[in-house]
């Protein structure tokens, strides 16, 4: 089972718990009934599907309800950071946001 780590919770929760929501750091329109039919098709239904890294929103639907950004590889499904939604993306080459792995190892003493 896949364990999801909730920034929120400060723990990590079986995968059942959680609901995908979507592309992260998307631009939404100011005024959604201004746009034209194109803009709104654009934001509402066009989204990227990268192989590979991707940020996406995530909530932890059986646990404190919060939506949160997720860093996540398509190709193994790993997820690589979780941080509390409205935070920047990270820059996932630093020291500061390496895989959860290691946060996992350190918590278990390992």
């Amino acid at each position: 089972m896949l364990l999801i780590y909730c920034p929120y919770c400060e723990e990590e929760r079986p995968e059942l718990e959680f609901r995908h929501a979507g592309e992260a750091h998307i631009a939404r329109p100011a005024n959604i009934a201004e746009i034209s039919d194109e803009e709104f098709e654009r934001y509402f239904f066009i989204r990227s599907n990268p192989k590979g890294i991707t940020f996406e929103r995530w909530r932890h639907i059986h646990g404190c309800a919060r939506f949160f950004n997720a860093a996540r590889d398509t190709v193994s499904d790993r997820f690589l950071v979780t941080y509390k939604a409205g935070e920047p993306k990270p820059d996932l080459g630093t020291e500061a946001h390496r895989p959860l792995q290691a946060a996992r190892d350190k918590r278990r003493g390992a």
